[in-house]
């Protein structure tokens, strides 16, 4: 008697086991075809990681416009809520952040979002000159 035949009907044979089935699959659309290809936007918007996109008073419906994918939707969707950064956007959708920074360049370009970036800490005034102006105030 061999091994295999000594195995009862209810045992799930090796190749059963290793079968994985659509829940598994894990998503079925790949990121590059979700930008077409596409690597970065024509977007003249720098979309650093904390850039926040905020949507367009004119985006009340993402849903009505046939030219936008779901995911173009649902970018727009998530910042009608609240304004979002590049990276929440990323982790909200569960998308690489490139993937994130090509759909929303093409949102910015069809006027749907715009983007707003933190000034950054080379443009911050300095600390000692702001506490230089407070205590000539306050010598007045």
């Amino acid at each position: 008697m061999s091994a295999d035949s000594s195995r009862s009907p209810a045992t799930p044979t090796h190749r059963q086991a290793s079968r994985w089935y659509d829940a598994d699959a894990g998503p079925v659309v790949r990121p590059y075809a979700m930008t077409r290809g596409r690597t970065s936007s024509a977007s003249r918007h720098r979309l650093d990681l904390i850039a926040v996109v905020v949507p367009e008073p004119v985006a009340d419906d993402p849903a009505r416009d046939q030219t936008l994918s779901p995911e173009h939707v649902e970018i727009v969707e998530l910042c009608s809520d609240m304004p979002q950064s590049i990276a929440e956007l990323a982790a909200g959708l569960d998308l690489p952040v490139g993937v994130v920074r090509v759909l929303v360049g093409d949102l910015v370009e069809d006027e749907l979002v715009h983007v707003t970036r933190p000034v950054p800490p080379a443009e911050l005034p300095d600390v000692s000159i702001l506490r230089e102006v407070i205590n000539g105030l306050r010598a007045l």
